[in-house]
């Protein structure tokens, strides 16, 4: 392999694969909820939607579950 390659040459092109490894949602967040994650991706120095997308990720690879209980109106 040669040590050295002269990349102006290669044509460039779109990573075809890229439209497939993330899938674009919407969702409506609470304010706070975003100025959490805003403020933390500014301190750690990542996109919030990144970092939103880590925490998700995390909770997926671990299996997370919540209890939603909602109260009975009396």
């Amino acid at each position: 392999m040669k040590t050295e390659f002269d990349l102006s040459t290669m044509k460039s092109r779109k990573n075809p694969y890229a439209a497939k490894l993330k899938k674009s949602v919407t969702m409506r967040l609470s304010e706070d909820v975003v100025g959490y994650f805003k403020q933390m991706a500014e301190e750690q120095g990542v996109p919030y939607q990144s970092l939103i997308n880590l925490y998700l990720r995390d909770c997926v690879s671990k299996h997370r579950k919540i209890a939603v209980t909602w109260q009975s109106a009396s």
